[in-house]
């Protein structure tokens, strides 16, 4: 008998439907020789402080190092302090029971760093030693799940992915237990949380914010002038940029008064604008923020559904390539679009037996290759599902066209001695543009030249000057990021770094890898650190004081994040020993520590207000929630109601005149927002009361 271990009970259906084992049992599927059993996400962490008799925060005890670091089942946060998850211990119990009736072990969690954690930290918990292998597959379609039993690889092939996966769990463990219980302390109780990854996360964020509003605006004016010629009307636009508004007026008179310009230098160049390649995750929720204004967080929750659901390969993966022997299936998934009328006009424009072999490179693929469709036929998808399906299939079939051919033109024309420029960008061969007929100004990337028609020019050319116009600009500040953009300058963090060699080192690693930057974001949001308004990210007071309280220590060293991935993909590649990563990590909570302790972190005028409830007591205002201190009461509120923060102002009305002022822009269940007031009822629940 051979038991077999997924991230999820509905992966492990799926499984155990392939492999016959039919028979329902209590957490588990048996038959065939085969007990199916899940896990249930991350079931075992690493023990809370005071699983080592560490209780409270308390400054004598900092730094906290466990050695050994103890494994208890997952806990939650209750009033009175961590307790174990019942769900958790009901199935680790199940899985026990399961591994003690069979012979060996097949590991089927996610085939990745999280994936290999889960299932190690129950294996030693349990205090196993039976032998395992390994499914390592990156879809969940019924053949890839077949090659895969069919290639079960040993389990300790993938104990450099275990030791990676470990020595990244115990860093964050060390710093972001350190770092939060120490700047706690600083702030007099009031909890801060940080962490290896959200503190440089934090640190862009708000630098940028900072310098969108620390930005002067400045005006400057230039000169446009328009031209017609063969029947074509285009313009030029002064190369210089005047300050003086008076002066660029003066010399927008004299060209009026000349009339004409002379053809200076006529640069005609063929360019290739090469089709992209596959998505990746981070790439996919930038484009999904961009497009659909969806978060990071719910791209990469629609795309573990979309896998679920077997529509697509496993969506966690840091690559955009595919290997050289799974080339032969793509011409397959391009006649399963095919059948679907919305993608027959784009695929036309392919010819089989000549696609773009641009995404094949066996050495760019990484634990998983790039995100395609599978061969099953979507059915039953939600709007947002079938958005991301859609952008997937989409970016699949441009991957597969050949390059953009474009004819770029850049004339530069003279009046008197002032330089005149003219663009103009027209498009030769349609290639991977022709597949969503992307070939309008608005769909052209930032950096390519607009598609603007322009007659033949040569040099010595006269041009009449029909028009002239004198545009009134305006510098503009750093924009506040979006979700997108901060993906991006996460995924590219290395290169704010300004020593040449470790910039090169560190050109392709940022903060976090593709499969958690959202939960780095996520955080950031449930901290209270940043808010969204419309689509950019802002910081709160509170991030904005936890910044500018950290942004010179280390803990907010984007170099040191990187260096960080470098050294646990070392790690996992067997080139790092984990003990002196681990090492080293240790030193460097003990610098933070003590960096951490030295700051004071001014409080919050908070009011002395009584608690509604017993009458006896002066209520503890915190960042999320205002309770009384009596446990016999046990009178508890929490300050953010529908998405919005309760301000201190609003809690004092609230509780001396039972009402707050109008509060707007609260967001119900369905996502409506609206505006109201808040009061307390008889029995001092919350309630909502509108104009």
């Amino acid at each position: 008998m051979k038991a077999i271990i997924a991230e999820k009970p509905s992966i492990a259906r799926e499984i155990a439907q392939l492999l016959g084992a039919h028979e329902k049992k209590e957490g588990y599927l048996s038959g065939n020789g085969y007990c199916v059993t899940w896990a249930l996400g991350h079931l075992i962490a690493l023990g809370m402080p005071e699983d080592y008799g560490i209780r409270g925060f308390n400054k004598a005890s900092l730094p906290i190092f466990p050695n050994p670091f103890i494994l208890t089942p997952k806990k939650l946060k209750k009033a009175n302090g961590y307790q174990p998850d019942p769900s958790a211990l009901k199935q680790l119990n199940t899985i026990k029971q399961v591994i003690s009736q069979c012979d060996s072990i097949i590991v089927a969690t996610d085939a990745g760093r999280e994936g290999e954690l889960i299932f190690r930290y129950i294996y030693h918990y349990i205090q196993c030693n039976k032998p395992f292998e390994r499914l390592w597959i990156s879809s969940l379609t019924e053949k890839a799940i077949q090659e895969g039993f069919n290639k079960l690889q040993p389990g300790h092939a993938f104990d450099g992915l275990y030791q990676a996966a470990k020595a990244r769990s115990e860093a964050d463990w060390l710093v972001g237990i350190n770092a939060t219980q120490t700047l706690t302390i600083a702030g007099n109780q009031d909890v801060y949380s940080l962490g290896r990854m959200q503190a440089p996360t934090l640190a862009l964020i708000c630098q940028r914010f900072l310098q969108h509003q620390n930005f002067t605006k400045q005006k400057y004016f230039q000169i446009q002038l328009s031209h017609r010629k063969e029947y074509t009307d285009f313009t030029s636009l002064s190369l210089l940029q005047w300050e003086e508004k008076k002066q660029a007026e003066q010399i927008q008179k004299s060209i009026e008064r000349e009339g004409r310009a002379v053809v200076e230098d006529v640069s005609i160049k063929t360019v290739q604008e090469q089709s992209p390649l596959l998505f990746d995750l981070t790439e996919l929720q930038k484009e999904a923020n961009r497009k659909l204004g969806l978060s990071a967080d719910e791209v990469l929750q629609i795309g573990q559904s979309l896998y679920e659901k077997k529509f697509i390969t496993y969506p966690r993966t840091g690559s955009k390539y595919i290997p050289e022997d799974l080339w032969p299936e793509i011409p397959e998934l391009v006649r399963i679009l095919n059948t679907n009328d919305q993608f027959k006009s784009a695929i036309s424009t392919l010819k089989f037996g000549n696609f773009n072999k641009r995404i094949v490179n066996d050495v760019k693929v990484t634990d998983h290759h790039g995100l395609l469709i599978t061969t099953k036929v979507p059915s039953a998808l939600t709007a947002t599902e079938k958005a991301i399906y859609e952008m997937i299939a989409y970016r699949l079939l441009e991957s597969l066209s050949h390059a953009c051919t474009k004819q770029v033109s850049h004339i530069i024309i003279k009046v008197h001695h002032y330089e005149f420029q003219i663009k103009g960008s027209k498009i030769l061969k349609n290639g991977w543009r022709a597949i969503k007929g992307i070939l309008s100004d608005n769909e052209i990337p930032d950096n390519a030249e607009a598609l603007t028609k322009l007659p033949e020019l040569k040099i010595g050319d006269e041009l009449k000057i029909s028009k002239t116009e004198l545009l009134e600009k305006t510098t503009q500040p750093p924009k506040l990021y979006t979700e997108a953009d901060l993906l991006s300058a996460m995924e590219n963090a290395g290169s704010s770094i300004e020593n040449k060699e470790e910039k090169q080192a560190l050109s392709t690693i940022g903060i976090g890898t593709p499969a958690t930057r959202a939960s780095i974001i996520e955080t950031l949001f449930s901290r209270n650190y940043i808010i969204r308004k419309s689509k950019t990210l802002h910081p709160t007071d509170k991030g904005l004081q936890v910044y500018n309280l950290i942004k010179n220590k280390k803990i907010a060293n984007v170099q040191m994040t990187a260096e960080w991935e470098i050294a646990l993909d070392r790690i996992e590649k067997g080139e790092l020993n984990r003990t002196q990563f681990i090492n080293d990590i240790q030193n460097y909570t003990a610098e933070i520590t003590n960096e951490l302790l030295s700051l004071h972190i001014p409080q919050e005028n908070i009011p002395q207000l009584k608690c509604p409830k017993c009458r006896n007591y002066h209520l503890i205002i915190k960042d999320k929630i205002v309770k009384c201190p009596d446990e016999q009461c046990s009178w508890i509120l929490f300050r953010t109601i529908c998405g919005i923060q309760l301000s201190i102002k609003d809690l004092t009305l609230l509780l001396t005149q039972n009402k707050t002022s109008l509060i707007k822009n609260m967001k119900s269940k369905s996502g409506k927002k609206f505006d109201a007031y808040l009061a307390l009822d008889d029995k001092l629940n919350l309630i909502f009361k509108f104009c």
